[in-house]
């Protein structure tokens, strides 16, 4: 399975565990080869690449993240995006809360491109606030993960939650500052038959947050 692997895969993996001193919980669920979208809270541009270093090497090479356009589609870190990550780009704000007068098939094309992203062999990383917070709430989810699991109900979601990058990689700042940070992920969920978009958006979130180290607020 990591057939097509760029060669700087394994070093940038290296580095994202070292500079962000990550500590990998699996709670609910093992990292297990099959497709999966894992979601969680936003806090820093260092997410997706913590996340993604953080799986086992045969499960990152089948692994691509959902990262915003507007920031990854230019000079070193288009390259990192597209050749290494391979990453999913899509603009900002994409896939965002229906606003009222808003049809249901409302940012579907963004969906679509997703769901054609995942194949039939790989997995996503995705975040579903949309936009970074700042790491002391998580923010409600916007539409995007419903229509997905929609499109994809066959595609496991495995939620997860990311623990101090915010400090590691402030908002504004370039270099990021070795700390230790943390790593949880809980049990699969799936969307349920009939399941409104409101209440499974509300309980993806209440997942998340469910899996902040204790004594943390």
């Amino acid at each position: 399975m990591t057939r097509g692997v760029h060669p700087l895969a394994g070093a940038l993996a290296a580095l994202g565990r070292f500079v962000s001193g990550v500590q990998v919980r699996w709670d609910g669920c093992q990292p297990e080869l099959r497709q999966r979208v894992y979601f969680a809270n936003h806090t820093s541009h260092l997410d997706f690449v913590v996340l993604w270093s953080a799986l086992p090497a045969g499960l990152r090479a089948v692994t691509r993240p959902v990262a915003a356009k507007d920031y990854w589609e230019k000079g070193l870190r288009a390259y990192l995006a597209l050749r290494v990550f391979r990453a999913v780009l899509v603009a900002r704000g994409a896939g965002a809360r229906r606003e009222p007068g808003q049809t249901e098939a409302a940012g579907h094309p963004v969906i679509e491109s997703l769901a054609e992203a995942l194949g039939q062999t790989d997995s996503l990383i995705f975040f579903p606030e949309g936009t970074r917070g700042t790491g002391e709430e998580v923010a409600p989810f916007r539409s995007g993960l419903y229509h997905l699991a929609r499109r994809r109900p066959d595609v496991e979601l495995v939620p997860a939650f990311l623990e101090n990058l915010n400090r590691i990689l402030p908002k504004g700042e370039v270099l990021p500052v070795p700390l230790f940070s943390s790593l949880t992920f809980g049990q699969p969920i799936h969307l349920a038959e009939d399941e409104t978009r409101i209440a499974f958006l509300a309980r993806a979130r209440e997942v998340v947050c469910g899996l902040r180290p204790r004594g943390l607020t």
